[in-house]
């Protein structure tokens, strides 16, 4: 057997397999930022398609945290309901299901949250929609106990796991953790940076790290790179990974370009990851490790154009483009 497709333990719970779906904003929850049916039917393919692990994409901790339209929110009884019908159906499809946490900080838009956006210092940077408030140390507080509060009602909601969004410029990114290996901006974090958080992280009982990079002012080298179409641009987050897992010893997932079960194996083999994290291969193909598992030549179809995440805004969920849609 593959390695790619051998169990592995993260924390208490063991996936069937190394392949992860990486947190990736859906847009399909309601106005209130509550569950759907079609969030759920996305969650049941993706179930079915193959993946050990599903990270949902980022379920806010609190209102005034809220990035873009059809966020999952996390901070009321009101999605308890929705929440636990999402995870029966990651479980009945024969996967773990972890719930990403985020709070999105100066990247909130007071469209959303009806207030101006927070953050640790009131400046406006490259990815910021309009200038924050800086917050008080007694609001830093506030947001620790937020996040706290969303992973215990994740825990009731049957999640198997949560996962702490500390990369791209959100909140936490600036306040207490990155885990972006370098924001690729001049002046920005750096790689050394990433490995001194990695090592502080597992001190305080991490129990995986996922490794991405970039920000939204990154430009091309932003979190979601364009035109992986030759195979020195794809998994271009594979080295970073590889240093910080150097410096740890909990699991390190790598997640960026990886469109072929040689990649994967490859990535495996040479000591660089424990685990791959794939997040546009699934919106066009949610049943791509099921794929590599019967025909291992396959290539992602996903050509990396970001159409995907349009319908999101325009459409009430993300979709690949480039597929004819049903009437």
């Amino acid at each position: 057997m593959s390695k790619v497709f051998e169990p592995i333990a993260i924390g208490g719970q063991t996936l069937k397999n190394r392949f992860v779906r990486s947190a990736t904003w859906e847009g399909m929850c309601d106005k209130e930022g509550r569950v759907t049916d079609r969030l759920i039917d996305c969650y049941r393919t993706l179930a079915q398609g193959g993946a050990g692990l599903l990270i949902t994409g980022y379920g806010v901790v609190r209102p005034d945290g809220i990035q873009l339209p059809g966020s999952m929110r996390v901070y009321e009884d009101a999605a308890n309901p929705g929440l636990k019908a999402l995870t029966d159906t990651a479980h009945a499809g024969g996967a773990k299901i972890f719930c990403q946490l985020v709070h999105v900080g100066n990247q909130a838009s007071s469209k959303f949250i009806g207030t101006q956006p927070i953050a640790p210092s009131a400046i406006q940077d490259g990815t910021s929609p309009e200038l924050p408030r800086e917050m008080s140390p007694g609001e830093i507080s506030e947001v620790v106990v937020a996040f706290a509060s969303a992973a215990a009602r994740c825990k009731a909601c049957g999640f198997d796991g949560v996962q702490l969004h500390g990369a791209h410029g959100y909140l936490i990114n600036h306040v207490a953790i990155k885990l972006t290996a370098a924001d690729n901006l001049e002046g920005g974090f750096v790689l050394e940076e990433a490995v001194s958080a990695a090592r502080r992280l597992e001190e305080l009982g991490i129990d995986a790290i996922e490794v991405s990079s970039g920000t939204a002012a990154a430009g091309k080298m932003g979190p979601i790179r364009m035109k992986l179409d030759e195979p020195s641009k794809q998994g271009y987050n594979v080295e970073s990974a590889r240093v910080v897992k150097a410096a740890v010893g909990v699991p390190v997932i790598t997640v960026g370009g990886i469109r072929t079960l040689a990649l994967a194996e490859e990535i495996l083999a040479s000591g660089a990851a424990d685990a791959l994290s794939l997040s546009r291969p699934l919106i066009r193909e949610p049943n791509l490790v099921n794929l590599w598992a019967d025909d291992p030549s396959h290539s992602a179809t996903c050509i990396s154009c970001n159409g995907c995440f349009k319908p999101g805004l325009k459409e009430g969920g993300i979709r690949c483009i480039l597929d004819p849609v049903s009437a």
